[in-house]
């Protein structure tokens, strides 16, 4: 039990990690090369990563680093901006938050891993903590944006699930590598078909793209993927939860927004519907029953 409690801790790393993105892209990345902001994220922080590991996929790995780094980094990367360009952050984040109970399914499916109803209740909990805390109404929903950002969540809900699935021999570090890597380089002939030239940076742009690309992708996609290799999919997808709350926490502490009785509210069932997903619960729930039986 105790082990599970450390890989969910470390699987929490990412989530923190993405939900501080939120305030560092709006203040301080251009915002009008998606592209390119994918690519400066991405392929400095998996070559890094590369040169640290000193790993190179072999065999069949060359194509699944493809495939998982499209799904998981590139194309997600390149979609989720767009999403942010055409809806309010709250419809994105929500659309977002279905992504544990995809993962359940897709793992159900593709896994043959059936969720724990505990797990199912708390995917939709987590749901509808998230849209507690961030929906009040009157935005206004862009069908291209809701259909980018829903084809964001199901693409890397695919991701992680076949990342799980074929990565059981693989060290996390060079799996990371990889994906990050891959991802970055499959984007690039779009920036310079799309956008042209790369931006040019200040240094707090440079700033900005190093903590995005060393500690919210780097470190964070390690924490992800070492979670994926030492939980089930839907405990780590209701652990990714933590995203949208830290980005709301992270407004009250950092642009002083004001924190509402529903975002206080909406905060707790999350966390809640995180909590009782997990495998460390799901067990005691068990030895319980069978203590009673």
């Amino acid at each position: 039990m105790e082990s599970k409690l450390r890989w969910a801790l470390v699987t929490a790393i990412a989530p923190i990690a993405w939900g501080s993105t939120y305030y560092v892209t709006q203040e301080w990345l251009p915002a009008d090369y998606p592209l390119w902001g994918g690519v400066i994220r991405a392929l400095p922080a998996g070559i890094l990563m590369l040169a640290l590991v000193r790993t190179l996929p072999r065999g069949s790995w060359w194509w699944k680093s493809l495939v998982l780094g499209t799904l998981n980094v590139g194309a997600f990367f390149v979609l989720i901006y767009i999403a942010a360009q055409l809806l309010p952050s709250s419809i994105a984040t929500v659309l977002m938050a279905a992504a544990p109970a995809a993962m359940m399914v897709l793992a159900w499916v593709i896994l043959a891993e059936r969720p724990h109803i505990l797990a199912a209740a708390g995917a939709v909990l987590g749901f509808a903590g998230v849209s507690t805390m961030l929906l009040t109404g009157g935005d206004a929903i862009d069908p291209v944006g809701v259909l980018t950002a829903l084809t964001a969540m199901l693409m890397s809900s695919v991701g992680y699930v076949l990342t799980k699935k074929w990565a059981k021999d693989v060290a996390v570090m060079p799996l990371t590598a990889w994906q990050i890597t891959a991802g970055g380089l499959v984007v690039v002939p779009f920036a310079l078909a799309l956008e042209g030239a790369p931006p040019a940076l200040g240094g707090s742009e440079i700033a900005a793209f190093a903590y995005v690309g060393l500690v919210a992708t780097g470190v964070a996609y390690w924490a992800w993927f070492t979670g994926l290799k030492h939980l089930g999919p839907g405990a780590v997808g209701l652990i990714g939860l933590l995203n949208p709350v830290v980005g709301v926490l992270l407004g009250t502490l950092v642009a002083a927004e004001v924190l509402g009785t529903l975002q206080v509210v909406g905060i707790a069932i999350v966390l809640l519907g995180i909590v009782i997903g997990q495998p460390f619960v799901l067990r005691l729930v068990e030895r319980r029953r069978e203590s009673t039986a």
